[in-house]
């Protein structure tokens, strides 16, 4: 598929605002992270902004983005649509526990219920983008138990990891959060390690004599159905070298794991302001490396389609 980076963009600032976004709600709602103004006012508008830009960063793709609303009434069906209504849902109850925090000073009471509907609201949104691609039986690389579970580990794991930077900077560490980012990551970089043997051992059952119901035979295309680029080819036919492939794994590994769990074990060894240094390195370290792990998502899927044209 083609690794178009308005959606990478999308599926990688979005993960780590409603991870960042379910986190705070429940944590500070819960009483756990103090409510401090300015640590409200940042956190919530971290989260906050990596979503509203990764769902603008979304609609980029789109040939007539002005059209993007109808996506909505088309909930009963489609899993895109669900994801646009379980977002824009999700902001209600998300601005009132900002306000509450913020403006209000408090993150008891009926904020921190609005705290819990917004980190809810998170998790199903989240839900939705991983079905969103974990529902397309034509790519077999998708179609799988690895990607929705993929989605919400991704998203917890880099909401952690940038929360776990905010309180080291505003003075408010926790060991307990700081040990939860390390095992996080390291779950992360097992689940991708699985989801990438899964993939590479993955044996498509469709060939081009299934397709045409002719599985007795051998069937071959005579000539090439275009003689130039065409839309299919252009975004479901993207083919990445074996050898680019597995340097942008070793990439993916680097900046989204070892790095980051290297620099949060060090972090818990050092005192401030050494470990917020340390934990905002990692935070950085681990987007870019998402970036990364998400571009090779849609690289490395192949859909069916390109049987037609003899891949």
């Amino acid at each position: 598929m083609h690794p178009a980076f308005s959606v990478v963009f999308f599926t990688t600032a979005t993960g780590a605002g409603y991870g960042l976004l379910a986190l705070l709600g429940v944590l500070a709602g819960q009483g756990f992270v103090p409510p401090d103004f300015w640590l409200g006012l940042v956190g919530m508008g971290l989260a906050l902004g990596l979503i509203s830009a990764g769902l603008l960063s979304s609609a980029g793709h789109l040939g007539r983005p002005e059209r993007a609303w109808r996506a909505f009434s088309q909930w009963r069906s489609s899993w895109l649509s669900r994801e646009g209504v379980a977002s824009v849902a999700t902001f209600v109850p998300a601005g009132l526990f900002a306000i509450g925090w913020v403006l209000l000073g408090r993150t008891n009471g009926w904020v921190a219920i609005a705290g819990v509907l917004a980190a809810i609201g998170a998790v199903v949104t989240v839900c939705t983008t991983g079905m969103i691609y974990a529902s397309l039986k034509p790519i077999a690389q998708w179609h799988s138990r690895f990607t929705l579970p993929a989605y919400l580990i991704f998203s917890v794991m880099t909401g952690s990891v940038l929360l776990n930077a905010l309180l080291q900077g505003f003075g408010m560490a926790s060991n307990i959060l700081l040990i939860a980012c390390v095992l996080l990551t390291l779950f992360g970089w097992g689940w991708k390690l699985a989801t990438w043997r899964y993939n590479d051992r993955l044996e498509i059952p469709t060939t081009a004599n299934t397709a045409t119901g002719l599985a007795g035979g051998s069937v071959q295309s005579l000539e090439w159905p275009h003689t130039e680029e065409n839309y299919l080819l252009k975004e479901m036919g993207f083919r990445i070298a074996r050898k680019h492939s597995a340097r942008l794994r070793q990439i993916t590994q680097i900046l989204t794991f070892a790095l980051p769990a290297a620099l949060l074990i060090a972090a818990f060894a050092l005192p401030w302001p050494y470990a917020t240094v340390l934990s905002g390195l990692a935070a950085i370290g681990q987007f870019a490396g998402m970036l990364v792990e998400r571009w090779l998502f849609f690289a490395e899927a192949k859909h069916t389609v390109t049987l037609y044209y003899g891949r």
